[in-house]
């Protein structure tokens, strides 16, 4: 019964979407590629889905947010998010968070915080001045499939 099983997540809701976001980011893993996933929403519609593919394209511009933007875009008929929603497993680097900026996106909801290479770390008012910003939303599985990876990396040589 609902309302007696914490296990349940409410549909629509951040947890929900984060956990398209977070499938994402294990296909990526799945590939070797850094765990990171993305997905736009859009009236409560997941309307593109993505994850880094800088090792499979060679192209260090291949994060999961560009492809996700990328994929939005098309599937609108045009560049700008302004009523979407990016769901990212990682913090945004400044490079995609200067792409979100340019595609006036509503709202970003991330995970695991980059303490290193973040948005907020460079500049915290590099997205559009409309733009809200939610974070910790599965920030423990987030990190913890980031830190899975490195480590594993680490091993293999």
């Amino acid at each position: 019964m609902i309302g007696q099983n914490e296990d349940i997540i409410e549909a629509f809701s951040d947890e929900y979407f984060m956990k398209a976001a977070f499938q994402q980011a294990i296909s990526a893993f799945e590939k070797k590629e850094v765990p990171v996933g993305a997905v736009v929403v859009s009236r409560n519609k997941i309307i593109a889905r993505a994850h880094n593919l800088t090792e499979q394209l060679s192209d260090v511009t291949a994060h999961a947010e560009m492809q996700a933007i990328t994929s939005a875009a098309n599937y609108l008929g045009g560049k700008y998010l302004t009523n979407c929603t990016l769901y990212v497993t990682l913090e945004p680097c400044g490079m995609c968070a200067g792409a979100l900026a340019w595609s006036q996106i509503g709202r970003v909801v991330f995970g695991a915080r980059d303490a290193k290479r973040g948005f907020q770390t460079i500049n915290p008012t590099m997205l559009h001045p409309k733009t809200s910003v939610t974070s910790g939303i599965m920030e423990v599985e987030s990190s913890a499939l980031l830190k899975q990876f490195f480590q594993e990396r680490r091993s293999e040589k």
